[in-house]
């Protein structure tokens, strides 16, 4: 079994229950985002981890081997994604992101903020006018370090 088809059985054991990746990850003790993350094969999955999913799911014990695996990193099959919601963060980024990155070299100098120590949150925020979508970023500052 390969990391695709887990991922196939774990969105179906997932719709047949009727969980929700939220309702999941309160199961484990884990935060909703990176729960996500590791059941569509981003994240590694401690074993104990990968026991209880599997158990929540009532999946073959096969699937446990396969959540502990280390991923290849990246889910987009091409440069510029064509999925509605992603293609609006990709969207966002061509607009906002060198706003972005001149404002974090502002704040705190030359270097980039980490997506290996990472926090990611999403939530609903209520509006008279529609709600909203709130995307949290978190990543650790790390500073070029140039050593010639």
């Amino acid at each position: 079994m390969d990391r695709k088809d887990a991922t196939e059985l774990i969105l179906e054991a997932k719709r047949q229950e009727g969980l929700t990746f939220e309702s999941i990850a309160e199961k484990v003790g884990r935060h909703k985002a990176w729960m996500t993350a590791a059941l569509l094969g981003q994240h590694p999955m401690s074993a104990e981890d990968a026991e209880q999913v599997v158990d929540i799911l009532g999946l073959d014990q096969e699937v446990t081997a396969v959540l502990q695996e280390i991923p290849m990193r990246g889910s987009l099959d091409t440069d510029v994604p064509v999925d509605p919601t992603i293609y609006r963060l990709h969207e966002v980024i061509q607009v906002y992101g060198t706003t972005i990155k001149a404002l974090i070299h502002e704040e705190f100098g030359d270097g980039i903020m980490s997506a290996i120590n990472f926090g990611l949150n999403v939530e609903r925020v209520e509006d008279p006018e529609g709600d909203r979508v709130r995307i949290t970023y978190e990543g650790k500052f790390l500073p070029f370090d140039w050593q010639f």
